[in-house]
């Protein structure tokens, strides 16, 4: 037995990936999710199907009084939480001359504002713990078609650096930074397909290849402040 997991933005994509994978490593599951009732359902099931306890925490992220209960409440539930996986994130087009006060608020708010306070928090009630930033690849690069989403994204990294070396020894902080694993919403598969010619590995990742980095850096314990690219070298491009 692991102790418990708190994973944001849980019951979809990536997040959902990472919720089965960590329970089947033996971690009982604290999901939170906003708006997508039914998918956290059906992955809590999934999760109690295979011995595992998950319990599902509604939070919107755009309400900070909602996001500071959060914490107490998985620990109220979970004493033994361990596990902090920071994967909720919105992601929004906009160039610099289109972004509005709204867009900008609402992608460093749940992107960066609300992993900051879910951190300090898991600290102050985690003994000994390990925090893991979903962070994105277009954090390495100035991707000026999703300005502020990047720009939230390169303080995420940032954070991640910085509450690692504050946080330790207790608490390990790492990141995980995503390549081209699912399309955007609006996009589709054939979008993925078309952008990975251009970058080193020619090809796409799935939900696996970041679950595989996220697992790597909870077995290694003498890893803090790192963040691993999984995105088959896009980071490297100029």
């Amino acid at each position: 037995m692991k102790g418990t997991a708190l994973v944001t933005g849980g019951a979809r994509r990536i997040g959902r990936a990472i919720a089965r994978a960590l329970a089947r490593e033996g971690y009982d599951i604290s999901l939170h999710y906003n708006s997508s009732e039914r998918e956290a359902k059906e992955v809590a099931r999934e999760i109690e199907h295979t011995g595992r306890r998950c319990r599902l925490f509604p939070c919107n992220f755009t309400n900070m009084a909602e996001v500071f209960r959060l914490i107490p409440a998985v620990f109220d539930a979970f004493p033994d939480c361990t596990l902090l996986i920071n994967n909720a994130s919105v992601f929004e087009r906009g160039r610099l001359m289109d972004t509005s006060e709204e867009l900008f608020d609402r992608q460093f708010t749940i992107n960066f504002k609300v992993p900051f306070f879910l951190t300090r928090e898991f600290a102050r009630h985690c003994k000994r713990g390990h925090i893991i930033n979903i962070i994105d690849a277009k954090a390495a690069r100035s991707h000026i078609e999703y300005f502020a989403y990047t720009l939230s994204k390169k303080a995420l990294y940032e954070f991640t650096r910085m509450s690692a070396k504050e946080l330790a020894p207790n608490i390990r902080v790492n990141g995980v930074a995503p390549g081209l694993i699912l399309p955007p919403p609006e996009k589709d598969d054939a979008y993925l397909e078309r952008l990975s010619k251009h970058i080193p590995l020619q090809r796409r990742g799935d939900p696996q290849s970041v679950v595989k980095a996220i697992l790597f850096l909870i077995r290694n314990d003498y890893i803090t402040g790192e963040c691993i690219f999984v995105d088959g070298g896009e980071h490297l491009i100029n």
